[in-house]
């Protein structure tokens, strides 16, 4: 009887302690918060935020336009008035917002209002979506810090909140994807089409450019 009980006890504790797990880790999540921000192509920003330290989870999608769950073929076409986002989970004790907003003006060309590198089109235009004042703050301050560092004019907007709406699989991780695709350059595996593209687009080289050893990804 003695060893029933203590085997009871035993589990009772094991459970409560599982317990305290599981609530700390919702607790945890619950804590994580998200940041969308416009720079181009989605990939290149995708990838290179899933690199910082802190950020959980890097989306692809769209954001700020006028049509609801719209297709990449819609948004690039022009007309739907949607910017390819990304958004971004990040734990904030971590990695804070103003980090990444740093990181973020200092991995584009903000001074460039028809598109980003290559990609021209009000579709790959900047931009910063704050949901929040305080966030929207914060954003100003990192925006007067870039065009300080910089000397120049940025054109970046800093507008409100959006819906986000996701891009579909296909273009989720693309930077790391293993099947085939036919490209410019002939068939190649998702992550060498990447990276085909990303350098004739000629993106490192322009923040390389523009922003000297303070551009944090382009030797990622």
């Amino acid at each position: 009887m003695l060893k029933l009980y203590t085997l009871q006890s035993i589990a009772l504790a094991g459970m409560i302690a599982f317990g305290f797990v599981a609530q700390a880790r919702t607790a945890h999540a619950a804590e994580l918060e998200t940041l969308t921000v416009a720079g181009g192509c989605f990939w290149c920003v995708e990838a290179d935020f899933e690199k910082v330290k802190g950020v959980t989870e890097a989306v692809s999608g769209f954001a700020g336009g006028t049509v609801a769950n719209p297709t990449y073929k819609q948004v690039t076409s022009g007309g739907t008035g949607h910017y390819e986002v990304v958004q971004i989970s990040f734990d904030p004790s971590v990695v804070t917002r103003r980090t990444l907003l740093d990181l973020f003006f200092r991995s584009v060309d903000p001074t460039d209002a028809g598109g980003q590198f290559c990609d021209r089109g009000d579709s790959y235009r900047t931009a910063i979506f704050a949901e929040k004042p305080a966030q929207k703050s914060i954003a100003q301050d990192a925006k007067a810090r870039a065009a300080a560092d910089l000397g120049q004019s940025i054109v970046t907007p800093i507008l409100g909140a959006a819906p986000f709406y996701p891009a579909d699989a296909y273009h989720q991780d693309y930077y790391k994807g293993s099947s085939l695709v036919l490209t410019r350059f002939g068939p190649k595996r998702k992550a060498s089409a990447y990276k085909a593209y990303r350098e004739a687009c000629g993106r490192d080289a322009r923040v390389r450019e523009l922003w000297g050893s303070s551009a944090p990804f382009i030797n990622s």
